[in-house]
């Protein structure tokens, strides 16, 4: 299973990005994608997770960011986003989407916790400042 992030770039405060994340290896129809975070010094967090399975509208979203970012799935299964508008310079980070071996949804109490996943991309950088 490889994951590719991309999107990422410098924008101004209010402004918006889309970031991509295109998922290869997966055999199953249903899965989780999990979009974390990781500012500098602090520790990864997860923004916003989707799962598959049952319609395709599993859609959480941290504190942090709910209202702002929207996670998407593409009709072909294979791309998901994160749209992020409102952008704040906190949003600053190297953003990783994840998923896991499991087909199963996880539960809204579990889906932020990084131990919950299996395979990462490799980062993209998101620079929120003017």
């Amino acid at each position: 299973v490889q994951l590719q992030a991309s999107g990422g770039g410098l924008v101004q405060p209010g402004g918006s990005l889309r970031l991509s994340c295109v998922v290869s290896g997966i055999t199953s129809n249903t899965y989780s994608i999990g979009w974390f975070r990781q500012a500098p010094g602090k520790e990864r967090e997860g923004v916003a997770y989707t799962y598959t399975g049952g319609g395709g509208g599993t859609k959480w979203y941290s504190d942090s960011v709910r209202g702002r970012f929207t996670i998407s799935r593409d009709k072909g299964k294979t791309t998901v986003y994160l749209e992020m508008n409102s952008l704040k310079p906190d949003d600053t980070a190297v953003y990783y989407c994840a998923t896991r071996r499991s087909p199963n949804r996880l539960i809204a109490s579990a889906w932020f916790r990084e131990d919950m996943y299996d395979y990462w991309g490799q980062g993209t950088l998101v620079t929120v400042s003017s």
